[in-house]
């Protein structure tokens, strides 16, 4: 078999016949047999100065930090000239873009480098501008997968520039864009295949959401309303329109100060030194704005650009090129939950849309102004066009766009070769953010603890099941002050009959909520108080104490509980109340409510219906793994084989090979009605962490692989595996949204989520301290 070469390289490559990609006109052969895939990037790279150097770095770090021996990634840096940088780490190759044997030698050193499976190029026509016919034969003789990835896409081209742009295309493995914009613009001026084309928005930053007005003092803004801009400065930018407008917005609101952010672009500064910023600098004195104008004459640190981003009260976009596809400084300031006031870009086109924005047309001072003074006359406008860029923004995070790119790359894997997730470290910071000395607060309004949503102890309890389970593994010692706090609340719900009432407000008083069905709040106050007392002999004596206290009195009505999830969270705290202090108390109160639910698995289950009620809701895999911990502690095998059939069947029903998909309130599973199917979105985080926690107790006692390699599954579905393909927990907060609907994450990052997730995650960490 040979090894076809488009361009005058030296016919020498040796060819895998076992391993083949097909694109339209090429065939890709591999001699790599076996092995980790390596993804090869061709882009301009840090330290040079270019929004898309910035961008692959960006995604690069990312792929890196999300993805565990899944792949490698290497870099081929472009350079021009005779312009030399100090790189970090040295890249693996350097193109000389203005050297037509540079070309031909690294597309040679490509092919000859086995490990290199896909190739991905950020394609800017400014790159090859004046080489374009040196790079056409360098991606035709790149003998691998080529992703492009088109940066700009011209709409209504010339002759010349369609013919260049369908070369590319056709040579291509795979086009990514950024926008549905430019892939309408490659679909109907260029003729794409429209199985080539992949949309994967420009990624975002997570940002912690920082106090704005605490930002505003450390940059000596405070009492001034901010407007800015950012980015490699050039006349494209059309700052000068924005100054022109500055004269009226100032006259409206004095306290008003632009900051222009950002270094001369330095390919600008090569031809013409710093012209532009000098006549900027010029007009803002002729307008007499010193006042209200800094410029902020540096590159910045990205943790820098994101604070003066977050207390940025009004961002301005003004390009002039109405054919920009995409800006990462407007994407930025989104993500940074900044109002945008932008030209009418394709980009903020397709974005700015339902009050996430508001577009203007190009060089219009009066618009900018009329723009800027509506938002700043109307905090009420400027907090919804925040929440909702916000929640526009939330696919675009750098880790959904990871998964996208990875998820192109996957194609071009050996079939061995699956994508892996990296299990990302134990953060508690949100959920130690959201706890007062009283408890953990219920509800987030993104990642900012709502105090006016009060308590409840349905919270507080997982919380202090996450904080044993920590405590646990690490021993650390300021994780008995959380779980005294949590325990606390717990006793202070603790009613004189031994009940619990639920729900608390944010001056400690009870809620009239709590005239509300309580047995579940009942049952998970009793788990996390027995959960406690299972590791009496490394907690305190004080907590000891208290816990024993507390589920004592708890147990004195217990039988009169029927609810059915109740009795199974009841059944797990006394299981694990038992650990260190069995009794014949215990083990009585276990067999009552365990024969309950045996009952009611015998009144409902079928041949084809393998469970305890008509229906699957949710919390559905309490109830097996509450009759597994009833044969842990009392022997009897009828609990056993109820419990192993029963969430056998409900893995069936939540579970393929890749993925889970738990029963959701969009619709429930009823035993007499076929769904063909399953309604998509409703999926709660602490459905997964219970069927995780609920698989870990399944493996520990059956040593069934497939219980453990269904726990990367569901743990995975936090990461990204799921039907959005977007990340549900929050590495930048260590929060965790509180959904995932049909069409989008539902952002708020509350208890109920984020300790759920803690949960997973530490159920997690002990099947890897077991391996």
């Amino acid at each position: 078999m040979k090894n076809v070469l488009l361009s005058q390289l030296p016919n020498t490559l040796l060819v895998n016949p076992n391993k083949v990609f097909v694109s339209d006109k090429r065939t890709f052969s591999s001699t790599k047999e076996t092995g980790t895939p390596e993804i090869l990037f061709i882009t301009s790279y840090p330290p040079r100065e270019c929004g898309i150097a910035t961008y692959s770095q960006d995604l690069m770090e990312v792929l890196s930090n999300k993805f565990n021996n899944s792949f490698n990634i290497s870099i081929c840096a472009l350079e021009a000239g005779n312009a030399q940088y100090n790189y970090k780490s040295k890249p693996r190759y350097i193109l000389n873009t203005s050297c037509e044997s540079s070309y031909a030698k690294t597309a040679f050193r490509i092919n000859r480098n086995t490990n290199i499976e896909t190739v991905v190029i950020q394609h800017e026509f400014g790159f090859f501008a004046k080489n374009e016919n040196d790079f056409q034969n360098f991606i035709e003789a790149i003998n691998k997968p080529v992703i492009i990835v088109f940066h700009t896409v011209l709409p209504s081209p010339d002759s010349s520039v369609k013919q260049k742009v369908k070369a590319i295309v056709d040579v291509a493995a795979s086009v990514i864009v950024m926008t549905n914009s430019s892939a309408d613009i490659l679909l109907r001026d260029y003729q794409a295949p429209i199985e080539k084309l992949n949309v994967i928005p420009h990624g975002t930053h997570l940002v912690p959401r920082l106090d704005k007005t605490l930002l505003k003092i450390k940059y000596n803004l405070s009492d001034r309303k901010v407007l800015s801009t950012f980015g490699l400065l050039s006349s494209g930018k059309s700052i000068e329109t924005t100054l022109d407008a500055l004269t009226t917005i100032v006259n409206q609101h004095p306290d008003v100060i632009f900051l222009i952010i950002g270094k001369t672009h330095p390919e600008v500064v090569k031809h013409e030194g710093e012209k532009y910023r000098t006549m900027l600098q010029q007009k803002v004195e002729t307008l007499q704005l010193s006042h209200h104008v800094r410029f902020v004459n540096q590159y910045l640190p990205l943790p820098e650009l994101l604070e003066y981003l977050q207390l940025t009260d009004v961002y301005l976009f003004t390009s002039k090129d109405q054919n920009q596809a995409v800006s990462g400084t407007f994407s930025y300031a989104l993500s940074c939950g900044c109002p945008v006031v932008s030209t009418a870009i394709p980009h903020a086109c397709e974005v700015l849309k339902n009050e996430t924005g508001v577009i203007i047309d190009f060089e219009q001072p009066s618009q900018i102004s009329n723009a800027v003074i509506k938002l700043l006359d109307d905090d009420n406008l400027r907090n919804r066009i925040t929440s909702n860029a916000l929640h526009r923004m939330a696919s675009t995070a750098w880790e959904n766009a990871a998964l996208a790119h990875a998820l192109v790359f996957e194609k071009f894997f050996d079939e061995s070769i699956k994508l892996q997730f990296k299990i990302p470290a134990i953060n508690f910071d949100h959920i130690k953010k959201m706890t007062t000395d009283f408890g953990i607060i219920q509800f987030s309004i993104i990642n900012q603890p709502d105090i006016k949503s009060g308590y409840t102890i349905d919270d507080n309890a997982r919380a202090l099941v996450a904080f044993c389970q920590h405590y646990e593994i690490t021993k650390e010692a300021t994780d008995l002050q959380y779980i005294r706090i949590y325990l606390n609340f717990i006793k202070h719900c603790q009613q004189q009959e031994g009940n619990f009432l639920n729900y608390v407000n944010e001056a400690a008083n009870f809620t009239e909520q709590n005239n509300e069905n309580l047995e579940d709040s009942n049952g998970r106050a009793i788990w996390a108080v027995g959960y406690t007392l299972s590791l009496s002999n490394i907690l305190s004596e004080d907590i000891n104490n208290l816990a024993e206290q507390i589920m004592e009195k708890a147990l004195t009505n217990v039988e009169t509980i029927y609810s059915t999830r109740a009795m199974a969270f009841i059944i797990k705290g006394i299981y694990y109340a038992a650990k260190n202090n069995k009794t014949e108390s215990y083990n009585f109160h276990i067999q009552v409510l365990a024969d309950r639910l045996v009952q009611m698995y015998r009144h409902e289950a079928t041949n084809s219906w393998n469970w305890f009620e008509s229906y699957l809701t949710y919390g559905n895999s309490i109830l097996p793994e509450s009759l597994l911990c009833a044969w842990l502690a009392t022997g009897n095998e009828t609990y056993k084989l109820i419990a192993k059939s029963t969430f056998d069947f409900l893995l069936s029903k939540t579970f393929t090979d890749k993925n889970i998909h738990v029963i959701s309130n969009k619709g429930w599973l009823h035993k007499e009605k076929k769904i063909t199917i399953p309604p998509v979105g409703g999926e709660q985080p602490i459905d997964v962490a219970y069927t995780i926690l609920a698989l870990n107790k399944f493996y520990i006692t059956f040593k069934d692989k497939s219980y453990q390699k269904k726990i990367e599954i569901a743990f995975n579905w936090f990461h990204g595996a799921n039907h959005l393909h977007q990340i549900i927990y929050n590495p930048c907060t260590g929060g965790c949204y509180d959904g995932l609907e049909e069409n989008y994450v539902n952002l708020n990052q509350g208890a109920e989520s984020t300790v759920s997730y803690a949960m997973a995650r530490l159920t997690v960490e002990k099947v890897l301290l077991r391996r």
